[in-house]
């Protein structure tokens, strides 16, 4: 198949970030068994830097992907930073306290520092924008995002939240549908697969062995080590790092109670005729819905909008109900030509903070990053590889997270949470 023609066997539609990258690498399937110091499950954020990190301190390091670097969600999102965790802190103090949250604000902090530097270090053209505008659907949640943006200044030196009313808002959107919100003003988005392709690069170039369709089918812990079973081979190693995320089907049981995975989608339009009429100042955006609608436009000023998810199979027209949130939004854009339509899996958690844990030892998951793990994600990477290097473990503060299993256990857990966003869906709409 020509590399146009190519559609990822695992996410549904093809994405924009594809086809705005010219030659994406190609690496080989595993062909026969291998030894290694670490086995990597799962080719997207976290997988790949790892691999970068691990290989760069001199680890022998072979990543396994079952379909193409960047078919799930890695290299398929919104391309949103963000500020901090999934959750605020106000909801996070009530839980595990101020000091705890403040301590996991400040690592997302990191991470937001780690990527900047990372993609400077090695020369990733991500199309970088700044600043994000969280905006409020629901007159009744003003006060709320008011509130956060003095407590995250107070409480969290972080002074970069600044309220606008609808009207100063609404000249920042080119749109007058939300009753003001916050813009952040120290926060970024990208052109995710373009990340992915670059910290791929970093990581072959440091001598770790990625290898693509090679899914692994088995892992099989043993006394002073793991091995990953593939149709194509076996690769024994000391440790492994499954970071699958949405992916990981009954691969390692005790992640997949964990982290479940639903489908976002996103349309990108045609270059915009009128570029100003459309966030001039070239934010990204996420509003206060359950089911959150994000937007932000490309280097090449198309609107990329996303806003419906799934909580079962079936995928059925993609283009058609983004259409119709884009032109409800942007009225001018009603008929604007659709070019391209795609889904990528998220892996959720209950409480949408993120998994790590060690089932077996030798054996460590990191997932569930909920919609919020471009930093995240790429920064929990290096954490591993320091950890298994030897430095103290920063991710302690992640694994002490109490993050229960999805209700209903494996027969009844999809169509439990498929009602329970419905009802939240439902409640966007109130």
């Amino acid at each position: 198949m020509s590399e146009a023609g190519y559609q990822s066997p695992i996410s549904p539609g093809r994405s924009f970030y594809e086809d705005s990258i010219a030659g994406r690498p190609r690496y080989p399937r595993l062909d026969g068994s291998r030894q290694a110091d670490l086995v990597i499950v799962g080719g997207g954020f976290t997988g790949l830097s790892a691999a970068a990190h691990l290989a760069q301190g001199g680890a022998r390091v072979v990543l396994l992907e079952a379909a193409r670097l960047g078919d799930g969600a890695s290299g398929r999102n919104g391309g949103q930073f963000g500020t901090g965790q999934r959750l605020w802190p106000e909801e996070l103090e009530p839980r595990i306290g101020r000091a705890r949250s403040r301590a996991l604000f400040d690592l997302a902090e990191d991470a937001k520092r780690h990527l900047l530097g990372f993609m400077a270090r090695h020369d990733i053209d991500a199309d970088l924008g700044t600043g994000q505008l969280s905006v409020v659907h629901r007159k009744r949640l003003a006060a709320e995002y008011q509130a956060h943006a003095e407590h995250m200044a107070r409480h969290y030196d972080y002074p970069h939240l600044s309220w606008h009313e609808p009207s100063a808002m609404a000249a920042l959107l080119g749109a007058d549908s939300y009753h003001g919100g916050l813009r952040d003003a120290a926060t970024f988005h990208l052109n995710p697969m373009k990340l992915l392709v670059g910290t791929a690069r970093v990581a072959h170039a440091a001598g770790a062995a990625l290898h693509e369709q090679s899914p692994v089918t088995r892992l099989e812990p043993f006394p002073g080590g793991i091995r990953a079973h593939t149709p194509f081979g076996v690769v024994t190693a000391a440790r492994a790092l499954v970071a699958t995320n949405g992916h990981g089907g009954s691969l390692e049981p005790r992640a997949s109670a964990h982290i479940m995975p639903i489908c976002s989608y996103i349309a990108a339009t045609s270059p915009l005729a009128e570029p100003e009429r459309v966030l001039p100042g070239g934010e990204a955006v996420d509003d206060s819905r359950f089911v959150v609608r994000y937007f932000r436009k490309s280097a090449d000023n198309r609107l990329l909008f996303g806003g419906r998810e799934a909580y079962m199979s079936g995928d059925g027209d993609i283009a058609g109900p983004l259409r119709r949130l884009i032109a409800g939004l942007y009225p001018h854009l009603d008929g604007v030509d659709i070019t391209h339509a795609w889904g990528g899996t998220v892996g959720i958690t209950m409480t949408r903070m993120p998994y790590v844990d060690t089932p077996h030892p030798g054996l460590t998951v990191i997932g569930g990053f909920s919609g919020h793990g471009v930093m995240l994600s790429n920064f929990f990477g290096r954490l591993y590889a320091e950890f298994v290097a030897g430095s103290p473990d920063r991710l302690a503060p992640l694994r002490a997270l109490d993050i229960p299993a999805f209700p209903g256990g494996p027969p009844l857990r999809t169509p439990l949470l498929f009602l329970a966003m419905t009802w939240f869906s439902l409640r966007d709409r109130l």
